[in-house]
């Protein structure tokens, strides 16, 4: 067993103590923080009786302390109490006024940003009151959290995995919060796989930004990747993130990273669609694992207002439908490139499969795409094995894209399949839904596949933006009506509403004049009208335009044989139960589509050319819309086994069990 996983399980195991007291769903309001807590103890352990010191010479005599203490303390935070968890153990009679004296003493953004954040204080009360504040201490102080002992790296998996069993006792989805490491790191490498050269400058400054960072993992193997390539850069990390906790642990870890603290200031709370905390901010690399099918009704309002500003809001292409807000993260990371005057930018984002093809042409989702292809924005999507997340078994890919395409990709799409079996290995042990992991070796795979960026692979295809385009036309046939006033067609009249609102006299009259009419059927709804007006003539009758509509959908039925229905100018009829549409490719002629495809079948259909089958950006025929079918790309026809072959498995079975039979009666 891991180093990390040995300390999940130990930390895990404090769930004994507070099981009475604590309902399932409310492990993590204990454990998580006192988790942070311990680890924030063990880094400023070793300055602490220092910083008490300078604190007491110098308290009342300096106005503003705080960058003198966060230097003595090595970290961006401290402590000026005499207590730690060691000592807080020597006087079980005060654990509580001493711990409180210890929690206040810490410094005001590590108290407020992080501890206040997890409602600590609540926690506190509670374990007090039911006798468990000591045994809780006493528990965690027997787990040594420090970096020494358990480096950043493998810190994060311990919050992963506790944050996975806490929502699995809550029956919450913890893909909202994490991500698995080897996928980041995927996401990373593609997002600098072409960054190499521009690393590795002198005086090199890179910012990174996250708008649902979660515990910060993103954010932080995306630093470390850069500074591996170029350790004197200057790395500046921004994000948000809604859910408390998790933003409590991710501002914990930044000030534990960095002295200044500088970091830390810049992961801000609240969601990044309603309340962008960085509206002008440019970022030289973005990346995000956006809550998958998250209802965003809660930011509909701003969202809405910002998508009414246009250009000038981050929104302007398009809305997706309000039960999936994944496409919004990506809006908004697109916002925040670059421009291409100034370097540019890359996007690594991680979705589920919605987001290729949810939404038909002219929809919210169709026109984000459309917004990505027309720009030249996406550079490369990979597929990534299923079953590798920790709460979903779903097809999840990654998207990576870029404002500086080179040369050989623009204007065209990477398409690598890394779902298969080449790709992934079984793990020893399942975690939740999780049972498959990357290691470097499957990941350097799929680099490999971006640079040799082969075409028409089992893993590899190579397509221009165009390619993933379509128009969506309309296509009506001609409306062909038979009319008869049988018994059994008049009896419909009951079911027409302008025909049932007349009075009885009314409609005794109107059915009289109908019943006067020949009784042949007629395949010429003109011919019909032409008797009808006659006959309503002779009888003083007048027959409006809305009873007559509701006479033919009585006494009329669709007969290929019939004639045409004609318009007042002479122009065919559409038959709405006909009217169909057709997916036309953007490189091929509608006109041409329509001869090789449609007509051979049909021969008397037409493309409507009314408003309604506009594009609404264009203004001409035909829907615009795009989508990435991603699967039928690379699917690969398995011919059905021989029929003799089956046959021969059958026969086989049949005698087995015609053996079995026989030994039980024997």
């Amino acid at each position: 067993m891991s180093k990390h996983q040995e300390t999940v399980s130990f930390i895990w195991n404090v769930a004994n103590l507070i099981r009475d007291t604590f309902k399932r769903g409310e492990y993590a309001d204990v454990i998580l923080p006192f988790t942070v807590l311990r680890r924030v103890d063990c880094v400023i352990r070793p300055t602490q009786d220092a910083v008490r010191k300078q604190y007491l010479d110098l308290h009342g005599k300096i106005d503003n302390l705080d960058p003198l203490l966060r230097k003595t303390s090595g970290v961006a935070f401290y402590n000026t109490s005499k207590f730690n968890f060691d000592r807080l153990l020597d006087d079980h009679a005060n654990i509580y006024s001493n711990f409180m004296a210890y929690y206040n003493a810490f410094s005001d953004e590590m108290r407020e940003e992080v501890l206040d954040s997890f409602k600590f204080r609540n926690v506190i009360e509670d374990l007090n009151k039911n006798n468990l504040l000591y045994m809780v201490i006493e528990r965690f102080s027997n787990v040594d959290l420090h970096p020494d002992e358990l480096s950043n790296h493998e810190m994060g998996y311990v919050f992963e995995e506790l944050i996975r069993k806490f929502n699995e006792a809550n029956n919450e989805n913890p893909g909202e919060h994490f991500t698995p490491r080897e996928i980041i790191r995927l996401m990373v490498d593609l997002m600098f796989v072409t960054e190499d050269e521009k690393l590795k400058q002198s005086n090199i400054i890179s910012t990174i930004y996250d708008p649902c960072c979660g515990t910060g993992g993103m954010l932080t193997i995306a630093k470390e990747r850069i500074l591996e390539k170029n350790p004197t850069a200057d790395v500046h990390l921004f994000g948000q993130e809604l859910n408390q906790k998790t933003y409590a642990v991710t501002k914990s870890d930044l000030l534990m990273l960095n002295p200044d603290g500088v970091d830390a200031a810049r992961i801000q709370r609240y969601s990044s669609l309603s309340r962008d905390a960085f509206p002008n901010e440019k970022f030289h690399y973005l990346i995000a694992n956006p809550p998958y099918g998250k209802n965003w009704d809660m930011d509909k309002k701003d969202v809405t207002a910002e998508h009414a500003e246009g250009e000038r809001g981050r929104f302007a292409p398009g809305l997706p439908r309000s039960s999936d807000g994944q496409m919004l993260f990506m809006l908004n990371l697109l916002s925040k490139m670059r421009p291409v005057s100034k370097g540019g930018s890359r996007v690594a984002i991680v979705m589920n499969g919605s987001p290729l093809f949810t939404g038909d042409a002219n929809g919210g989702e169709s026109e984000i795409r459309r917004y990505i292809f027309e720009n030249d924005l996406l550079e490369t999507l990979v597929a990534v094995p299923e079953q590798i997340f920790y709460n979903t078994g779903i097809a999840t890919y990654i998207w990576i894209l870029t404002n500086q395409k080179a040369d050989h990709r623009k204007g065209k799409v990477q398409l690598i399949d890394a779902s298969g079996e080449d790709f992934w290995k079984p793990m020893r042990k399942s975690l939740g839904d999780k049972r498959r992991e990357m290691d470097e070796s499957h990941i350097a795979k799929v680099l490999e596949t971006y640079h040799a960026y082969e075409d028409n692979t089992d893993v590899s295809k190579v397509y221009p933006n165009s390619y993933f385009g379509y128009r969506k036309v309309t296509v009506d046939r001609p409306l062909q009506l038979n009319v008869q006033t049988s018994a059994e067609r008049m009896d419909r009249l009951e079911n027409e509403k302008q025909f049932t609102k007349l009075d009885e006299s009314e409609q005794l009259a109107y059915r009289k004049m109908l019943e006067a009419l020949p009784s042949k059927l007629y395949v010429s709804r003109d011919e019909f009208l032409r008797d009808l007006t006659a006959e309503a003539k002779s009888r003083g009758l007048k027959v409006a335009a809305p009873l007559k509509k509701a006479i033919l959908n009585a006494l009329g039925e669709r007969d290929a044989n019939a004639e045409v229905c004609k318009d007042s100018k002479g122009n065919p009829e559409a038959d709405s139960n006909l009217r169909d549409t057709e997916r036309v490719p953007l490189d091929v002629d509608i006109d041409d589509y329509m001869d090789i495809e449609v007509l051979p079948h049909v021969p008397d259909a037409w493309v409507n050319t009314s408003k309604s089958g506009l594009d609404k950006v264009t203004g001409e025929v035909g829907k615009v819309g795009y989508e990435i079918n991603f699967n039928r790309y690379f699917y690969v026809y398995t011919p059905p086994r021989p029929l003799e072959e089956i046959e021969g498995e059958i026969l086989q079975l049949q005698k087995e069990i015609n053996d079995l039979m026989g030994q039980l009666f024997d």
